[in-house]
């Protein structure tokens, strides 16, 4: 297993989630505004759970599918950071599904396990050292 050369640290990290969740507000707005026009504005709760439900799989998808073709989202990419397997190449499917499940559960711990990538040496959060992945600068 090779030392990454460039770890990316929580900052910079970070900041590119900052970017995907701008990014992906506005794609679940327009669905959400797509949902409550189509429903004819026939009640909140219809709405808001079909809502809930696409928003949550669109997140997946947006995710699982960036990280799996080629290790970058839309934040990664303005950051210029990218999510690789230990040895530097890229992520298998496996891998991208249970790193993005593994985020529940750096978030469920109070945020501890993204916090990690702050305070370890080679800048793994907790979800990176499940899936068998990290993030390195460009």
């Amino acid at each position: 297993m090779e030392a990454p050369a460039r770890p990316a640290g929580f900052w910079i990290r970070f900041v590119a989630y900052i970017i995907d969740g701008f990014f992906l507000l506005v794609v679940q707005a327009v669905l959400w505004g797509v949902g409550w026009t189509v429903g004819g504005g026939g009640g909140w709760r219809a709405v808001g759970a079909a809502t809930h439900l696409f928003n949550w799989l669109i997140g997946a998808a947006y995710f699982i599918g960036f990280h799996y073709r080629g290790g970058q989202t839309f934040g990664k990419m303005l950051m210029q950071i990218r999510v690789v397997r230990m040895d530097g190449g890229p992520l298998t499917l496996g891998q991208s599904i249970g790193r993005y499940f593994g985020t529940y559960l750096s978030a469920i711990i109070l945020s501890i396990g993204f916090i990690m990538a702050g305070l370890r040496r080679d800048k793994r959060a907790l979800h990176d050292l499940l899936a068998g992945t990290r993030v390195e600068r460009l």
